[in-house]
């Protein structure tokens, strides 16, 4: 025969539950957020190093092309590769973003398993 739970401990365990449903979802707020603004700080900053570099790139190639024979040609080259360089480490920082456990993770774990362990019959 099994034995009733107390209501004090079904209030209680109700009161778990909806506790670790709130921080799951403070969790998974706080996570967008990170990832929305560290995102946005990478791809300026990686936008404004390499910008830069093709900028100097660029005008060194302006003042260069009319000036011997093939340097032009170095200078466009490093020109497309600063460019893929930038595009790949913008790509190379979402991915890490994405992959990155959510906030609080080990706290929800833990209420969970005091909601299992308040919740279950004895």
């Amino acid at each position: 025969m099994k034995r009733q739970r107390s209501p004090l401990k079904r209030m209680f365990g109700a009161v778990c539950a909806l506790a670790r449903t709130r921080l799951e979802l403070i969790s998974i707020e706080l996570s967008e957020e990170k990832e929305r603004l560290f995102t946005n700080i990478c791809i300026c900053l990686t936008a404004a190093v390499f910008g830069m570099l093709s900028l100097m790139t660029l005008t060194a190639l302006i003042v260069t092309v009319f000036w011997e024979r093939y340097r032009w040609q170095v200078l466009a080259i490093l020109t497309a590769m600063y460019s893929v360089i930038a595009v790949l480490c913008a790509f190379r920082v979402r991915a890490r973003i994405r992959t990155a456990p959510p906030f609080f993770s080990a706290t929800c774990a833990e209420f969970a398993k005091d909601c299992k362990a308040l919740t279950e019959s004895q």
